[in-house]
């Protein structure tokens, strides 16, 4: 199982927590968070993939930061149709870069319906799974995992929304499931404040991770 350290915005503590080695890290690219990143990021090791998140942005603004900061992944964090995956996904192509992940978000409440989910399989690499709030994300609380029982597909998620240490257990529950849990992204929860990360817990969560994989 994968980690994702989501709304890094500080270069000193980008540098900080990239020597912990998390698999990816995520970069807000929505004016409107209060983890909305406009700096220059500092040299990371190639083993971490820079996530771009996006809330309804354009395409062309999307590339021309994949460019800029030479992002590994976009994730969709608002309600993009499957039509602009696809010419995002096609658009991507024309990139001189090495392959670049789509991940898809879905706000997920008690009612959620996976169907939505179907036309979306063939044009992202990974859903995430998101609690549904008054904001596209950083809500900081998880949904009911038990609705994920009802997952219909093949197709590897994040898990997100409010993880914290103490919902560790409950993920390495999940973990010994059939559910195609790829990785956990993790955010508020591990902060001093928005954008700064609490160094300290970043490494317990990477070793509450590497103990899932070890079991």
């Amino acid at each position: 199982m994968k980690l994702k350290i989501c709304g890094m915005k500080y270069p000193e503590n980008i540098l900080e927590v990239g020597a912990l080695l998390p698999d990816y890290m995520g970069f807000i690219f929505w004016e409107k968070s209060a983890r909305y990143f406009d700096g220059i990021i500092p040299d990371l090791p190639k083993s971490i993939k820079k996530v771009g998140v996006f809330v309804n942005e354009s395409s062309s603004l999307i590339l021309e930061k994949v460019e800029k900061y030479n992002l590994q992944a976009i994730q969709l964090h608002g309600h993009e149709s499957v039509e602009f995956c696809l010419d995002l996904k096609n658009e991507i192509k024309n990139l001189k870069q090495v392959q670049i992940e789509i991940i898809k978000v879905f706000s997920v409440a008690d009612d959620f319906d996976f169907e939505v989910l179907k036309p979306f399989e063939t044009v992202c690499d990974y859903f995430l799974f998101d609690t549904k709030g008054k904001l596209p994300g950083g809500n900081g609380t998880p949904f009911d995992w038990k609705v994920l029982e009802k997952y219909p597909s093949n197709k590897p998620f994040f898990l997100s929304g409010g993880i914290g240490i103490a919902e560790m257990g409950a993920v390495n529950e999940i973990s010994k499931t059939n559910l195609p849990l790829y990785a956990i992204d993790v955010n508020s929860k591990f902060e001093i404040e928005p954008g700064l990360k609490n160094i300290q817990l970043c490494k317990d969560a990477l070793q509450c991770v590497s103990t899932v994989i070890k079991k």
